[in-house]
């Protein structure tokens, strides 16, 4: 089931992720699209489907329809573990954590991989198109994982080799201390699914980066 969208070449999803400092996560919901349409006028850069609670056929609809939204958007498609409907809809990246596919796995399938990293030696093995680093702060979306703190996010900083996201807990309350301590790029759930405006909490979200948004 292809999208009907055209797939980004290799070149066009490195420009894409290059220029992406606000990712955004959310389950594949109701309003998705004007979710999508307003996160991304705020300044959302990427966007990953992540929803654990459909079955198959529902969230392949839902993500062939994101796919087709965020390609008119212009920004990449992220889907969460699933690499075989990541191949139908023919998403941007998949998503994986330490436990998941390796990514030489989901490399071998012809998809581009974005890696969670918990701890220093995740981030010094990763071999991965972008890094999640966190959860920063806790967070009921990871319950039970212990916060990383900000000690990390400095490290990513200093020894990441590829585009890297702080994760976890992050809002406008504490971005700012986030990207004091060398985050550039921000990843998010609530902070922008929860909020009455998501337009405008993603270009707060922007702005604690020092990032201006039309």
């Amino acid at each position: 089931m292809a999208s009907g969208a055209p797939a980004r070449s290799r070149e066009a999803r490195r420009r894409a992720l290059a220029s992406a400092t606000l990712y955004l996560i959310t389950p594949a919901r109701d309003d998705l699209v004007q979710l999508l349409e307003a996160a991304t006028a705020g300044g959302v850069g990427i966007v990953q489907i992540r929803d654990r609670q459909l079955g198959d056929g529902e969230l392949l609809r839902r993500l062939g329809l994101a796919r087709e939204v965020t390609a008119g958007l212009g920004v990449p498609l992220v889907v969460n573990d699933r690499a075989d409907i990541a191949l139908l809809v023919e998403a941007d990246f998949l998503h994986v954590g330490q436990d998941d596919l390796p990514t030489s796995s989901v490399r071998s399938l012809g998809l581009a991989v974005g890696l969670s990293t918990h701890a220093t030696a995740e981030i010094d093995a990763a071999q991965a198109d972008y890094l999640g680093v966190g959860p920063v702060f806790e967070t009921p979306t990871k319950a039970g994982r212990i916060a990383v703190g900000l000690d990390l996010v400095r490290y990513a900083a200093a020894h990441a080799r590829v585009p890297w996201f702080a994760i976890g807990g992050i809002d406008e309350s504490n971005a700012a201390s986030v990207a004091a301590a060398g985050a550039s790029r921000l990843a998010v759930v609530r902070a922008i699914t929860e909020s009455a405006d998501p337009e405008a909490a993603a270009r707060g979200l922007c702005a604690a980066l020092g990032r201006r948004t039309p």
